[in-house]
């Protein structure tokens, strides 16, 4: 190959007559050299040209995600293809390359997996439509690749960069001495990757036992929110006033915590009302009946009132209602609240708890009224 290149140089020669031999020569190396890269980087080009006309024919966009995602690792690829064959003709790139590759190679293999991993994850979530109105199943699936996601992309790093390190002469002979002294190298290793450990097993254990899933609503340190992001070491829930708690992933599973939306989004709720002992319920139960029918957000599964307690100055009435999800059940307590509230005020005023003192009697002694006040005590002795 070379020898051919040569002769088809030796018209170009002629201006550098003058020059060094091996000037020429390392002129010569160079000019194959660039013409050898330029042209794996057109043949890359083309073959993703005619790769994107036949995904872009796909109703699949995960097609075209993949071949976004591995268009740049593989141009680096075959960069380095393109190095490995003009290294066999010019001795001094050979020996260049023999002192590269072992960093080269490893890392252009990780990126490749690493790019491949994360484009079909990708390409399997958008497969999982959490918009839908019965979505159990996809955010199951969605947070399982989230969290494989994140272990699949720390393991394949961490394989990457052991490779590269091992290509290393020195880093290689101080593994050697570790490896030597296995006892002690164990026990400072596992003492400084315990927390690390701790949280991969804990990202493990939270994709297995799904204690939690993206889209959840939960209720963690007093705060109610929404599972928006899962990873190894902490959780993000967004909450309702759009602030975001960080919430380190033990806590999830060491410490007790409320999920309203483990087995399904449907949920009961409550309304508390406090009426008068006076007052007849039957006329408030049915416009709550009628309250409650009339409402979009009810889902037409449960609608109850209940009196719950009775006190010396009222009488303790529960409404029940249910819905859809946490924000319809809150948005449909509001409204069922507002309105009886409302109704009560104009047609049942005599409801309306107050409190009610009967003033005492005069104190009479021997059929004359004396004072009402414990001044009349004496003369009543």
């Amino acid at each position: 190959m070379r020898s051919i290149a040569r002769m088809d140089f030796e018209t170009m020669r002629a201006p550098f007559a003058n020059l060094p031999p091996h000037v020429v020569e390392w002129g010569q190396d160079l000019i194959i050299l660039v013409l050898a890269v330029a042209g794996v980087l057109v043949l890359h080009r083309l073959a993703f040209g005619l790769l994107g006309k036949v995904v872009r024919s796909s109703r699949s966009a995960a097609d075209n995600l993949v071949l976004e995602k591995m268009r740049r690792p593989t141009r680096y690829a075959a960069v380095a293809v393109a190095l490995v064959f003009v290294a066999g003709e010019i001795p001094e790139l050979a020996l260049l390359w023999e002192a590269i590759a072992g960093f080269v190679l490893p890392a252009l293999l990780g990126w490749i997996a690493l790019s491949l991993f994360h484009a079909l994850i990708a390409a399997m979530i958008l497969r999982t439509d959490i918009s839908v109105e019965d979505n159990l199943s996809a955010r199951r699936r969605r947070t399982r690749l989230q969290i494989f996601s994140r272990l699949g992309t720390a393991l394949i790093v961490f394989i990457t960069a052991g490779l590269v390190l091992l290509s290393i002469p020195v880093v290689r002979d101080i593994g050697v001495t570790l490896v030597a002294s296995a006892g002690l190298a164990g026990l400072a290793v596992g003492a400084a990757a315990q927390p690390a450990l701790k949280s991969l097993i804990g990202g493990l254990q939270l994709a297995l036992t799904e204690p939690i899933r993206i889209g959840d609503a939960v209720i963690i340190g007093g705060e109610w929110g929404w599972i928006e992001e899962i990873r190894t070491t902490y959780v993000v829930v967004k909450v309702w006033d759009e602030r975001r708690l960080v919430v380190p992933t033990s806590k999830f599973l060491d410490e007790i915590f409320q999920n309203w939306t483990k087995t399904t989004s449907q949920l009961l709720g409550t309304v508390m009302f406090y009426v008068d002992p006076m007052t007849k319920l039957d006329p408030i139960r049915e416009k709550f009946m009628e309250l409650v029918e009339s409402n979009a957000r009810w889902d037409k599964r449960v609608r109850h009132m209940q009196v719950t307690e009775l006190t010396r100055d009222a009488i303790e009435v529960r409404f029940l209602m249910t819905a859809k999800d946490s924000p319809t059940l809150f948005d449909l307590r509001c409204d069922i609240r507002e309105a009886l509230i409302q109704w009560i005020a104009a047609e049942m005023p005599d409801a309306i708890v107050r409190n009610r003192l009967l003033a005492a009697e005069p104190l009479r002694i021997d059929g004359a009224s004396g004072p009402p006040s414990a001044a009349a005590m004496p003369t009543a002795g």
